[in-house]
């Protein structure tokens, strides 16, 4: 195997590089039963840049490219609008496997990776359970996220939510519970959204100069 006939920018790499927290976060999410490789297209004698749970199939950063993967890679360059294949293999020992490649390209369209994802099928009902479970979460992991149709809703939630939680902490004074909302919205993340300030001034009942005093 050598270099591909192509040239790789600086731009190349970079997109690259900032796959490999993407793959952490998959692994985070998916949990220990999945292989989960960045591979570069630029080198394919080293084309393995950064690999997780690699024990699946023996392999660790700076292996080569597998001759499966060279065949599907052919495949994608006989058809340009292909981003994603998968299928099922086996690995060494013969263990199953259920495989996706997806297709990194750059601003060009141009394949310069590959990032695939193993499943190995071996893995026990009670270890694939273990990492789909609440039980699994940390304490301090979030157990609740908002599916809103818009901005405007989020808002009004997130006012409502922080408004209870104040109301009922009979800690608080009735005096500080308007720059506890806030802070609490602050801390969410809510002001980043357009408008935010105006939006809550208003389902408040104050001023939005108000609002913007709490925040410093």
């Amino acid at each position: 195997m050598k270099e591909r006939n192509v040239m790789f920018t600086e731009t190349d790499f970079r997109i690259l590089d900032s796959y490999k927290s993407v793959l952490d976060g998959l692994a985070a999410y998916l949990g220990d039963g999945y292989e989960i490789v960045l591979h570069s297209l630029h080198d394919l004698d080293h084309s393995v840049i950064k690999i997780i749970n690699g024990h699946y199939t023996g392999r660790r950063e700076g292996f080569p490219i597998t001759d499966l993967a060279l065949s599907m890679l052919a495949k994608i360059e006989e058809r340009p609008d292909t981003n994603c294949i998968t299928y099922f293999n086996r690995n060494q020992k013969g263990e199953p496997l259920k495989s996706a490649t997806i297709v990194i390209r750059n601003h060009s369209r141009m394949a310069i990776g590959l990032l695939c994802i193993n499943f190995y099928m071996n893995t026990s009902v009670f270890q694939f359970l273990q990492n789909m479970t609440p039980a699994a979460q940390t304490p301090d992991s979030p157990v609740e996220e908002s599916y809103v149709e818009n901005v405007d809703e989020l808002i009004v939630q997130a006012v409502t939510e922080a408004s209870q939680k104040v109301q009922n902490d009979s800690a608080i004074s009735n005096a500080n519970k308007n720059k506890e909302i806030v802070s609490i919205l602050y801390q969410r993340g809510i002001f980043n959204l357009k408008d935010a300030v105006v939006k809550v001034a208003g389902l408040m009942g104050i001023s939005k100069n108000t609002v913007y005093m709490h925040v410093r």
